[in-house]
C-alpha cells in the first residue's frame, strides 16, 4: 500500500463526502471489507481524485452523470451532497440533472431530481433548524 496516496485519499474522501461520513464507513469496516476501505482511500481518492488536473468540481460533474447513468442511487446521492461540498451551485446542480435525464434517459433524470430534492430539502432545513 502506497501510504502517501491513502493518506492522501482518507483527506480528499473527507473534503468531499464529508468527515463524519468517512468516518463511520471506516470504523464499520471488518476483516471482510477492510481491504476494500483502504483501496477505496488509496486508488479512487488518492490515485484518481488526488490528482489536481481536474478539479473536484469537474469530478462531481463527471460522477453524478456517470453514476446516474450506471443507476446507482445510493452513489448518486452521496455525490450528489459531495458537489455541493465542492462548490456547485444549485442552478449548476439543475443544469448537470438536465443533462442527465437527455444522455442517460429520462427515469435516470427523474431519478436523479427526485434524489436531489431530498437532499436539497434536507440542507435547507438544517439551515432553518
Amino acid at each position: 500500500m502506497d501510504e502517501k496516496l491513502a493518506k492522501k485519499g482518507i483527506e480528499m474522501r473527507k473534503a468531499v463526502l464529508g468527515a463524519e461520513y468517512v468516518e463511520r464507513s471506516m470504523q464499520s469496516a471488518d476483516d471482510f471489507n477492510q481491504d476494500f476501505q483502504g483501496l477505496l482511500n488509496e486508488y479512487c481518492w488518492g490515485f484518481c481524485w488526488g490528482d489536481d488536473t481536474l478539479s473536484r468540481r469537474e469530478r462531481s460533474i463527471l460522477n453524478l452523470g456517470m453514476i446516474a447513468a450506471l443507476g446507482r442511487t445510493h452513489e448518486f446521492e452521496l455525490h450528489f451532497r459531495g458537489a455541493i461540498n465542492n462548490g456547485l451551485t444549485r442552478e449548476e446542480l439543475k443544469q448537470v440533472l438536465h443533462q442527465i435525464a437527455v444522455y442517460c434517459g429520462m427515469p435516470a433524470g427523474v431519478e436523479s431530481f427526485r434524489i436531489a430534492r431530498k437532499v436539497l430539502a434536507e440542507l435547507d432545513a438544517k439551515k432553518e433548524g
